[in-house]
């Protein structure tokens, strides 16, 4: 959500941060303001706090006094345990009244309250309107007269199956302002005309100061081939030359240069008031004669390769999985399984220190305890089938069930429920 809030404010801190306009509340405006922020379901509702979407669109009939229109839109699920489910939608939409406390600064606090309504539409069709009454308080700072950021919390108080709900939503977002009338500045006497300054004294000149500079040479010795860097700098000049063999330079600076013998460099600066002279010298010496290159024993011959035998590959034992689907409330294994149980018999002769567990899965249909052994059931009936028809032992398999806690897929179509009633199985031979 933070991410969302930023991307919302970006452009009005942009715009806020090079204007420098008074900006207030106006009579006889309009405004546009999307918002975002975080929804708390309070005490008996059991739904999760989530994000909260809207849009509010208000008319100002005076600097104090405005109307606002309000819709929002929160995505939320049930609490655990709750038996609500995912994928709750909740609408509210009200209509407002706002009293601004100090409408001609530049940050407006504000009270609020309204009346409206609020839609709730369930995963399992049980749909639910309400009246809503609502109070609250917030905060525009206007960034500039048509623009202003706007903080919001309210108390939101739905009539639910006789008994008040409670719900609290607290928003950031931004106001776009559109006309209003702007009342007129109050006049202000022009300032008394400051006197004409008396004319400045007429002072000479002082003369040119005389030029200054600095020559230094790093390091002071180098092998014939090394580089050295030469470093300079002037005071009052216009103008400097280095020599030998390089020029006019800047009155500052550093260069590298490759000094073929010793040599004494000379910084010569020019200035309005003279000139100026520094000496550096560099000492070249000769390379060291190369040392002789060492000899070399040539490497042993390589062993002789070392052949392994490669034994032969191991049986393995690969896990079986079974993958069987049931009816609605039902635990009968239907004939078209018996393939695939028979294989999984198979296997497990094949191996017989194979091990695994019979898993039993429902769709979200119904009560959460019916289910729950519904698929205890569904789990019993595979194993019953195994041991009795393969002479399993029944302490190689385990069976348990797990109801709708883990859905393989959505259960808001048929196709999807339909995939949720199966077995799932898992056998090592550990």
């Amino acid at each position: 959500m933070n991410k969302k809030v930023l991307f919302l404010l970006a452009p009005a801190l942009l715009l806020g941060v090079h204007t420098a306009a008074r900006a207030e509340v106006k009579a006889e405006s309009f405004s546009l303001s999307p918002y975002i922020g975080g929804y708390t379901f309070i005490g008996k509702d059991r739904l999760e706090t989530m994000p909260v979407y809207g849009l509010r669109a208000g008319y100002n009939l005076s600097r104090h006094f405005g109307l606002e229109a309000v819709f929002d839109y929160v995505n939320t699920e049930g609490k655990k345990n709750s038996g609500i489910g995912d994928g709750v939608d909740v609408y509210n939409y009200h209509l407002d009244a706002l009293f601004h406390l100090m409408p001609e600064s530049q940050l407006v606090p504000y009270l609020a309250m309204g009346f409206g309504g609020q839609s709730r539409n369930y995963p399992n069709g049980a749909d639910a309107d309400h009246s809503t009454f609502n109070y609250g308080l917030g905060a525009k700072y206007f960034l500039k007269d048509a623009l202003a950021i706007r903080g919001d919390v309210r108390h939101l108080m739905p009539m639910g199956d006789g008994e008040r709900l409670h719900n609290l939503e607290y928003t950031v977002g931004m106001d776009f302002i559109f006309g209003g009338v702007k009342e007129a500045p109050v006049a202000v006497a022009a300032p008394a005309p400051k006197p004409e300054p008396a004319p400045a004294p007429v002072v000479a000149p002082p003369p040119p100061a005389p030029p200054t500079d600095q020559l230094s040479v790093a390091p002071a010795s180098v092998t014939q081939g090394e580089r050295v860097t030469l470093s300079w700098s002037s005071s009052n000049a216009t103008s400097c030359v280095i020599e030998p063999g390089i020029g006019p330079v800047p009155t500052s600076g550093s260069m590298t240069v490759t000094p073929a013998q010793s040599a004494d460099y000379t910084l010569v600066c020019n200035g309005a008031g003279g000139t100026a002279k520094s000496l550096a010298r560099v000492d070249v010496v000769a390379p060291p004669p190369p040392a002789p290159a060492p000899v070399v024993a040539p490497p042993p011959p390589p062993p002789p390769p070392v052949v392994v035998p490669v034994p032969e590959p191991a049986k393995l034992c690969k896990p079986a999985v079974i993958n069987i689907k049931f009816d609605t409330n039902k635990s009968d294994i239907k004939p078209q399984y018996h393939d695939e149980l028979k294989a999984v018999g198979a296997f497990l002769k094949e191996f017989p220190q194979a091990k695994g567990t019979i898993e039993g899965h429902t769709d979200n249909v119904g009560n959460k305890a019916a289910n729950m052994k519904l698929s205890q059931r569904r789990a019993e009936s595979v194993r019953n089938y195994l041991i009795k028809n393969f002479d399993v032992a029944p302490d190689r398999i385990k069976a348990v069930g797990y109801g709708p806690t883990k859905p393989a897929a959505s259960n808001k179509t048929a196709a999807g429920k339909q995939q949720n009633r199966r077995i799932e199985s898992n056998f090592s031979c550990d």
